[in-house]
């Protein structure tokens, strides 16, 4: 935080002629630091790279020009100490092109920087410390920030933003790539692509157009929408994908998984129940402790699947308009109702310890193998 202060001075000094840079009521004290404001303007550049050591914030698209406003703050013994300190730093500035390059100085002063921009076409930050936002920038956006939470919004380009630790909130833009050290990931609705990742966090999504990897060291991740294949991985936590347009593969050390509908499954838990429903394609769902319930979506095509748990019930709905053939098996099964089934065509028997069901439902079709070493399976009609 104390290199923000450095890039405050930086950006306003750095850009605007002396002419253009206004000094409010020079040094005041709050508190025990003291504090002073930059305010000033420059040209318009379509794209702004900024290099800085604190906290940022870019809102494009509401200026008829660059606006920078800076609070540099600063503990000091006396007024005339903190000016000295103040008055040590300068920034670097370098056009090239239509970018502009603001590069700020490490500094023993805390800033607050705020940037108000005409249209930009393109935004990248660096920063070794502090929270950055981001919003309104017509193209691409990269954020790099050592600690600190980050925001962005109407985006209309990628982005691509990475925390050393705090949480990432997006709203819209267009593919994402985003990266936590620590901290939960919050996303709106995204154009394209996304990926993200958390060493520790909630990752929550309202919506993704194409293909979506979600991946947390622990927590939990709810993916409302996706247009395509979704791929999530957590070290614990619930799962939930509500829909999915392609096939969703979810693998939990410790939870629940759930989808709500999807083009197959490929699902694994260590430890925690499966439930998915609405599946189109093949699913292959297993679980080493917890129960499993499948559901298959009514008129269409099904492909072969199995599904096994090691300790728990496995219960499977089929519709009346979807044929498949069954294979059961019952490991530890102690009477053949350890297989309970409501088609006449599947036939129950023991087979040594085991107890197995195998047949045609509504005419027969892809094979659907079912597994369970402790538990009951149910086979049922689907109302």
């Amino acid at each position: 935080m104390r290199r923000s202060a450095l890039f405050s001075v930086v950006v306003i000094l750095g850009l605007l002629p002396p002419s253009s840079v206004s000094q409010q009521a020079g040094v005041t004290r709050e508190g025990n630091r003291f504090v002073r404001d930059f305010h000033g303007n420059a040209p318009p550049s379509r794209r702004l790279r900024i290099n800085a050591h604190g906290p940022v914030t870019v809102h494009a698209g509401i200026a008829p020009s660059l606006q920078y406003s800076v609070r540099l703050s600063v503990q000091a013994r006396t007024e005339n100490e903190a000016r000295r300190v103040l008055q040590q730093y300068s920034i670097h500035q370098e056009s090239r092109g239509d970018t502009l390059v603001l590069t700020a100085p490490p500094g023993p002063v805390i800033s607050t920087v705020f940037v108000k921009a005409p249209r930009l076409e393109h935004v990248v930050v660096s920063t070794s410390d502090g929270a950055v936002e981001a919003t309104g920038v017509e193209g691409p956006v990269e954020i790099d920030t050592g600690g600190g939470e980050i925001a962005a919004d109407r985006i209309r380009g990628d982005c691509k933003l990475v925390t050393g630790a705090g949480d990432i909130r997006v709203g819209t833009c267009g593919s994402l790539q985003c990266s936590s050290g620590a901290g939960k990931i919050l996303v709106g609705t995204i154009q394209g692509s996304a990926v993200m990742e958390t060493f520790g966090g909630d990752i929550t999504v309202t919506e993704v157009a194409g293909p979506l990897r979600a991946d947390t060291g622990g927590g939990a991740i709810h993916i409302s929408k996706a247009g395509a294949a979704v791929n999530v991985t957590t070290g614990g936590g619930q799962i939930i994908v509500e829909r999915a347009g392609g096939i969703v593969t979810a693998r939990n050390m410790a939870g629940p998984v759930k989808v709500g509908a999807a083009a197959g499954v490929q699902c694994e838990s260590a430890s925690g129940g499966i439930n998915v429903s609405n599946i189109t394609g093949a699913m292959n769902v297993s679980t080493s402790l917890g129960n499993i319930m499948a559901s298959l979506l009514s008129g269409k095509l099904f492909a072969e699947s199995f599904l096994a748990t090691g300790n728990g019930d496995i219960t499977v709905f089929i519709p009346s308009n979807v044929g498949v053939n069954i294979r059961a098996q019952n490991d530890l099964a102690d009477t053949t109702r350890r297989i309970a089934v409501e088609f006449p065509g599947v036939r129950v028997r023991r087979q040594g310890r085991l107890i197995v069901a195998e047949g045609p439902v509504n005419g027969g079709g892809p094979l659907l193998q079912i597994s369970a070493t402790v538990g009951t399976i149910f086979i049922r009609k689907q109302q």
